[in-house]
Order: C-alpha cells, then structure tokens, then sequence
C-alpha cells in the first residue's frame, strides 16, 4: 500500500465550509515554500483568492490534486495536506495540452509524494484525452556558466543544473527541458526617479505622430473590447514559446470580459496601457499590471506589439506609461514581479533598462505521448 493518499481537492464555495481544508491547506504548503524559495510568500493566492481561482472553470478546467498521509485522515484539516498538483486543461485552443504545477511541503520532500502527485496528474490528463504535458519547476538562482552539470535548453538560453532536486524530478520522469524563463523583480521607488521619464521620451520620440496610447483600470472600453481580445488571441503565440507543444488560444470579447471578472471579484485590480495607431484606430501593442488592493505588490502580465508594428519602441512606450500610472495609482506598490522567456532579448532589454532586477529561473518541461 502507497503511504499516500492523492485525491481531488474539493471546491466549497467559501472558506468555512468544513470542505475547504484542502484549499486551506494547498495556500499554506504554497506559502511556506515560496518564503522558503524566495523570502517572500508574494507569488502564492491567498485561500480566499486560490479558491476562487480554482472554482473558475470556464475557459480553463482546473482540477488540484492533494496527497494526505494513507490511509486517509476521516475528517483532514489543512495541516493534513502534504502536496498539491494543479492541473490546468484548457477548453479551447489548447485541448491536447496539459500543464501541471507540483509543490510539496518542504518537511515532506523526498520520500515519493511529489512523484505520486504527478503520475495521478497524467493520469487524470490522460482520460480526459491529453496527448501533451507541460511541466514547470522553479529555481532561486541559474546554473553557473562553467556548471559541468549544467542543463540548457535547445534554445541555447537559461541554466539548470542536473543535480538541482527539481531537475533530477523531471528527468526522472520522462520530461525534456525546452525553455528556461526568467524571473525578475522591479523594486518601488526607483533610485533614480526621472528614469521612467527619460526613457519614455526616448520611446514617444521613437513612436512619432502615428501611435497614440490609451489606459484603462479593470474594464476595456466598449468600443475596443474586440480589438483587445485579437491581441490577447496573438499573445498566446507571439511570445517565444522554444519547443512547447503551445497553440493558439482564441480569445472574444466575452472571455476579456470574463477574465477582468476574475480579477476584480479576487480583490485585485488591472491596469492597462494599448498603443492605437491612429491611422486605422487599431490597437497594436498593450501591457498589463495585475495589483492585489491594498498590497505592496503588483504583477507585470502580457506585453505584446504586433509583429508589423515593431521597430518603433511601443514596447517601452506603453511600459513607461502604465508603470507611471501604476505609481500614481498604487503608490503602495514596492515590488513589481514578471517572467520571460531567457532567449526574449528584446523585451528582457527593455525590462534591464527599467530596472529589474534577476531573480531566479523557471524551467518549463515538456513530455509528449506516443
């Protein structure tokens, strides 16, 4: 008999339903392990926000997976959760795709839980018709240049050592390393408080007459909510995406709807920059900010230009306007957290140049069926 028990989590509707140990539980393992990995717990949703994430399965079926202690406690509380596995299935443009998201408790490491959590993951992936699993593991530092064991990717971009315990993981279990994602952090205020200014003059003056920009907080307008959901549709596969098994995810104005529910029900607030060639009236370029209220924290999303509008430096351009926005709005704000892809060189420049600071690496793995 497995000395664990992997079963799905139950999604009450609140927090003080006696089934929300599971839920409970996953946002305390999470916690734990991101202040442990990072000295921070800002990456982890708090219970309230994880549940409600978790209950919103309209685009993305979410299907958490917890390991308890076998056999099974009669009535488990959130202490009684050791692991999670978030597996993610989308619903439309990805529907051979898989991703799952392992974490286990720092205490309980290396005794099998983690392997369990993930064969129940594929095998929960794999009745319901994936062909595709992606697999993400997360580092505190990159491998070094002259590493003998170092790992990269066959885009030639990000290090990760064999002997990292979240590598050997992987490997172990049949995963190939196809792109390595840098983590960085923006820390408020800038030391130097006229950058922002000088790089977006740099950027309008790079831009010209033809592009205006537009912000928004949580709500699109009306008349541009189509054209914002072409962008996010482009978005899913214009950033580099190395080997990854990823197509595109079509998005309407009413998932863009859907999506600013989600965020703004959660506690949280979006703010958006779009570059508008004035030309045609198309946006061509945005940038995104998610920000919890009432946190010293805010998460830089998606930035995209349109592959025939690039040249023009909208990218910094709608970067400087929604980061002097973020500041004005959210002066609280002391950390700014985002991800990109080691081989993106263009936006990872544009990001130095801003002020954000390498942190850590994310390896994204990938296992295909035969």
């Amino acid at each position: 008999m497995t000395p664990w028990t992997i079963t799905p989590a139950p999604l009450p509707e609140t927090l003080d339903s006696p089934d929300a140990w599971a839920v409970l539980g996953a946002a305390r393992v999470s916690a734990d392990v991101e202040r442990r990995t990072w000295g921070h717990a800002d990456l982890t949703y708090p219970p309230a926000m994880l549940l409600a994430v978790l209950r919103d399965q309209q685009h993305v079926e979410r299907f958490p997976l917890v390991a308890t202690a076998s056999p099974a406690p009669v009535s488990p509380g959130a202490d009684d959760v050791l692991g999670i596995v978030d597996v993610s299935l989308d619903r439309t443009g990805n529907t051979h795709l898989a991703s799952f998201s392992v974490t286990v408790d720092a205490e309980h490491r290396r005794v099998g839980i983690g392997s369990a959590l993930l064969t129940a993951a594929e095998q929960l992936a794999t009745e319901r018709g994936r062909t595709t699993f992606i697999l993400d593991s997360t580092h505190n530092r990159e491998s070094a240049a002259d590493d003998p064991d170092a790992l990269v990717p066959p885009t030639g971009s990000g290090r990760f050592s064999r002997t990292d315990p979240a590598v050997a993981f992987a490997l172990g279990h049949g995963y190939t390393l196809e792109q390595g994602e840098r983590y960085s952090v923006l820390h408020l205020p800038l030391e130097d408080p006229a950058l922002v200014d000088r790089l977006h003059a740099d950027a309008v003056e790079a831009a010209g007459d033809r592009y205006r920009t537009v912000t928004w907080v949580d709500r699109c307008p009306d008349e541009l909510v189509e054209q914002f959901a072409l962008l996010a549709t482009r978005m899913s596969t214009a950033i580099p995406l190395a080997g990854l098994d990823v197509v595109e995810d079509p998005w309407d104005a009413a998932r863009v709807r859907d999506s600013e529910h989600i965020v703004t029900s959660t506690g949280r607030s979006m703010l958006v920059t779009a570059a508008m060639d004035q030309a045609t009236g198309e946006l061509v370029a945005y940038t995104a900010f998610v920000t919890p209220r009432q946190s010293e924290l805010a998460f830089q999303e998606d930035t995209l230009v349109l592959e025939a509008h690039r040249g023009h430096r909208l990218g910094m351009l709608v970067k400087t306007v929604n980061l002097r926005e973020l500041m004005v709005q959210h002066p609280a704000v002391r950390r700014i957290h985002t991800w990109n892809a080691e081989e993106n060189a263009h936006m990872l420049a544009i990001n130095v140049a801003l002020g954000f600071q390498p942190t850590g690496v994310v390896g994204m793995w990938q296992k295909k069926l035969a």
